[in-house]
């Protein structure tokens, strides 16, 4: 008997998939979750200006290695900045509508992500829970209270690297943006599509003599109700944690 693995490969294969709402003619949804507008926004360095981040892809892909003991060194939020664009980071955009070009590949330019970050140890920004605003390069906060970085830590199964890093990556995928073209199988391309942007985070974190650590256990419920997500519509998908050397 097939186990769910299995299955899942099975019958996300093209022969089973039903029509998209796309070929159904349904509007596409919204390129960026929707968020509280009463909260601040936090404007970051635009990226453009950043005197740093310039050295060779073959030192870059030399030098990656995944690092969970950091420094006690703060980042700048030029830094920061310079991190979200590099895995993030909009290109070109058409009123907040697909196709969005953005710093990484995506299925069919769905770029089903979003953004949340635990901040420790970054210069001009509070301890916290925050959101990256892609289309603005802006942060709001989301948690300040002083215990978001142990339960964060917990539900990532007591990785101690998640408090003690600088800033910890958390990739939200919003199902339906790569579903409304590709059915199920896009659950397939929210996988791959994770790949792309955490490969980015370790490349971008060698540039600025930083290291990054990849995070796949977590415990998906309880992360997703403390990041204030569903865990339907939208789930924490890949998770990463960077810091200093």
């Amino acid at each position: 008997m097939k186990d769910i693995a299995q299955e899942f490969m099975e019958f996300t294969k093209y022969k089973y998939l039903g029509e998209s709402e796309q070929l159904q003619g349904l509007p596409q949804p919204p390129a960026e979750a929707e968020y509280d507008l009463e909260k601040p926004k936090i404007g970051l360095p635009s990226p453009d200006s950043l005197p740093f981040g310039k050295i060779a892809l073959i030192d870059a892909l030399n030098k990656r290695r995944s690092l969970r003991n950091f420094s006690d060194i703060a980042m700048t939020m030029e830094e920061l900045s310079f991190l979200l664009w590099c895995t993030q980071g909009v290109k070109k955009s058409k009123s907040g509508l697909q196709p969005v070009l953005r710093t990484v590949p995506s299925a069919g330019a769905r770029h089903a992500f979003e953004t949340y970050m635990l901040i420790n140890n970054v210069e001009g920004l509070r301890p916290g829970l925050y959101r990256y605003l892609a289309f603005e390069h802006k942060l709001i906060m989301l948690d300040e209270d002083t215990g978001i970085a142990g339960r964060i830590t917990a539900c990532c199964l007591g990785q101690g690297m998640v408090g003690r890093c600088a800033a910890a990556f958390f990739w939200a995928a919003v199902a339906e943006r790569m579903t409304w073209r590709y059915d199920t199988r896009g659950y397939r391309y929210l996988h791959l599509d994770a790949g792309h942007v955490c490969q980015n985070l370790y490349l971008a974190a060698e540039s600025l003599d930083c290291g990054a650590c990849a995070i796949g256990a977590y415990d998906d419920d309880e992360l997703n109700s403390a990041l204030g997500l569903d865990g339907e519509r939208q789930f924490i998908i890949y998770s990463a944690v960077v810091g200093k050397r």
